[in-house]
């Protein structure tokens, strides 16, 4: 393979130069003092670390951040700790809502409580997927895609649009992905609806996609390279050059693409799925008013979205943060037209059938 000319290094520097870009915004100075801790299960850089320090700062609240990888994990440590949970905000996406939801593991979220709540753009405060049972559940944050990603010196733009380049022979134990994920993307891939709801009236039907794209992947097993299962173990393949490309959630490409590796993405000509993350109060909180503190002062501007876009990748829902992000960050945070017309959302009516369907069918996969 071609060498990358860009060092490890110089990624890890300019990672941790960027969580410094905003550290001397003000954030949170109509915060009122207090004490005590927030206790918070999210995803690498969600928070970013200028802002955790200048609100413990501001506010006398202690930051307590146990990083998660996902959402099934979270959801099974959550539901081993009710009725009785140790943390405050956990991050829900969107269309895992109706699992935690039913479960009684989210508090529904009082958005009186939120001066700040206006900040956030009302395409995702907003839509039909944000409020059930005629409640808000979470406040959404980021949002972003299941992409197709891989290396631009190995890989052509052209073989990039189809999703079958990543079971071509021509890249055999150069790929990865997230099984869980890529058995939507097979559906999708295959014809059918990877969120299921088409086959909510028809379970048989729907256990017979699930098989079809669970055999798929079993057949192509022996040309991928790794299963994995977070955005920074992809982003290290990429840089020690295990993989030439693979399925990936947007944010942690475009951050490659920011500190200058040779790796481009884009949404395939089948399509693919969106989705938005959110931050939630999980039901009896033991810290419930400091969450709701910490939230406000989150949302308090849109340099904050910003700086989370610019840490994480992903698409920020913060009214006008693009104000704030660099060109490079701007292009690596879009998709053309053509692209995003293959975009669709993922949904959660379905979800119990899916994943009661999808769940066994990814242990089945890894065991074959």
């Amino acid at each position: 393979m071609k060498p990358i000319n860009t060092s490890r290094r110089k990624f890890l520097g300019t990672a941790a130069a960027a969580s410094t870009v905003f550290a001397a915004t003000p954030y949170i100075r109509t915060a009122y003092a207090d004490t005590g801790e927030v206790n918070i299960w999210t995803y690498d850089s969600f928070v970013p670390e200028s802002f955790r320090k200048q609100f413990e700062k501001d506010t006398g609240i202690k930051v307590n951040i146990r990083l998660v990888d996902d959402q099934g994990k979270q959801f099974n440590l959550l539901a081993a700790e009710a009725p009785n949970p140790t943390v405050d905000i956990v991050t829900v996406a969107g269309h895992r809502f109706l699992q935690f939801i039913d479960s009684e593991l989210l508090a529904p979220m009082d958005s009186d409580r939120l001066s700040n709540w206006g900040n956030l753009n009302p395409i995702y405060t907003e839509s039909d997927w944000a409020t059930i049972n005629g409640h808000k559940w979470g406040a959404p944050i980021l949002s972003g895609a299941e992409i197709l990603a891989y290396n631009t010196d190995l890989v052509s733009a052209e073989e990039a649009r189809s999703w079958d380049v990543l079971f071509s022979e021509k890249y055999k134990q150069q790929t990865a992905y997230i099984i869980q994920d890529m058995m939507s993307i097979v559906m999708l891939y295959k014809g059918y609806d990877g969120n299921m709801v088409e086959y909510l009236d028809d379970p048989e039907k729907a256990a017979a996609i699930v098989a079809e794209a669970r055999d798929f992947l079993i057949d192509k097993k022996d040309l991928v390279r790794k299963y994995y299962d977070g955005g920074a173990e992809i982003q290290q393949m990429f840089i020690n050059q295990d993989i030439a490309l693979g399925h990936a959630w947007n944010g942690p490409i475009a951050k490659l693409i920011n500190d200058g590796f040779p790796v481009d993405m884009t949404i395939p000509k089948e399509g693919s799925y969106g989705f938005v993350y959110t931050l939630n109060i999980a039901n009896n909180a033991p810290n419930a008013d400091n969450a709701y503190t910490f939230l406000n002062a989150l949302l308090a501007s849109s340099e904050i979205g910003a700086s989370m876009t610019s840490e994480t990748g992903f698409i920020s829902t913060y009214k006008d943060a693009s104000q704030h992000l660099s060109d490079l960050e701007k292009k690596s945070t879009s998709f053309t037209d053509e692209e995003l017309a293959g975009l669709k959302f993922f949904r959660a009516e379905a979800n119990e059938m899916k994943y009661s369907l999808v769940d066994p069918a990814v242990e089945q996969i890894k065991a074959a």
